[in-house]
């Protein structure tokens, strides 16, 4: 099961959040195929407690850039701290690493690289160009930082043309002092609504996270402003405390709960919402491109 010390510090975990740790599975040949590829892995890095399940399964999300953010979120268990240099063989390790794990959905994501000119911008394209080149008939989704908002850096990774292009909004604006201080909401929301104008081909995607206090109304209105921006995609999960330096949750939110958010989002107008406690980023994210996108995978 996992271990609810770790996620809810002192509150008792709901007996809807138990959850069963798989069988070993490929969990160890995935962790030694990317520590033989010298990858990380935002599974890893932020202590995602669905790690256990999609290493079982043969797939990760591939974090790159290093693994030292220059942002300090108080939700997010990845380290802070001044980066190191970016290493320009990474994309092709990334897609090599895809390709052994035999992914035909591909989900990279990085550190906030604030430290470079373009945000890392130019990374994630060489990313998703050495991807196409190894995997050409693999979906690729790639989750980014706010870039500060640049257009030249949104404009660097449309050009590479993902598939799917994911910036969470994370929480309500009420809290982003709170949980995102270097972040900014209606920044967050014009890098959805730029990369939309600068290519309405690639699907826009944006998440969430409960329980840090929000209300229904606020929940709501953030699905009506992601509307707004023409974002295509919504995942809304549970906060999850990844260490007692981190956030507290204020509260379990209900699987009925997450119900009535997925049918709220869809009425928004939504081409996919996936709410559910365990939901994450890119947790089961190859089911939009299978049931949506009309991918076979």
């Amino acid at each position: 099961m996992v271990n609810s010390s770790e996620t809810t510090g002192k509150r008792p975990m709901p007996p809807w959040l138990h959850k069963r740790l798989p069988a070993s599975g490929d969990i160890e040949s995935t962790r030694r195929l990317l520590a033989d590829l010298h990858l990380n892995t935002v599974c890893q890095s932020a202590r995602c407690p669905n790690q256990g399940e999609c290493f079982a399964h043969r797939t990760a999300t591939f974090m790159i850039l290093g693994n030292t953010c220059t942002r300090n979120c108080r939700f997010c268990a990845v380290e802070h701290g001044r980066p190191g240099t970016v290493d320009q063989d990474e994309p092709r390790r990334v897609a090599e690493a895809a390709r052994r794990l035999g992914l035909r959905h591909v989900v990279v994501t990085s550190v906030t690289r604030d430290d470079l000119p373009d945000g890392g911008a130019g990374h994630f394209a060489a990313t998703i160009r050495a991807l196409r080149e190894a995997l050409p008939g693999a979906y690729i989704e790639v989750l980014t930082p706010d870039f500060r908002g640049s257009r030249d850096a949104l404009t660097i990774v449309a050009r590479a043309k993902p598939d799917i292009f994911n910036h969470n909004v994370e929480t309500v604006p009420r809290l982003y002092p709170e949980v995102r201080p270097q972040a900014d909401y209606c920044r967050s929301l014009e890098v959805l609504k730029e990369m939309k104008e600068l290519d309405a081909s690639i699907y826009t995607k944006s998440g969430l996270m409960v329980g840090l206090g929000e209300t229904r109304e606020e929940v709501l209105a953030v699905m009506a402003d992601l509307r707004a921006v023409q974002c295509d995609i919504l995942t809304i999960g549970q906060y999850l405390r990844p260490s007692p330096q981190h956030l507290e949750i204020k509260e379990f939110v209900t699987p009925e709960t997450f119900a009535w958010y997925a049918e709220k989002g869809k009425e928004q107008g939504f081409l996919y919402v996936a709410s559910e406690p365990y939901v994450r980023s890119s947790y089961h994210a190859a089911a939009f491109s299978e049931q949506v996108a009309g991918v076979k995978l």
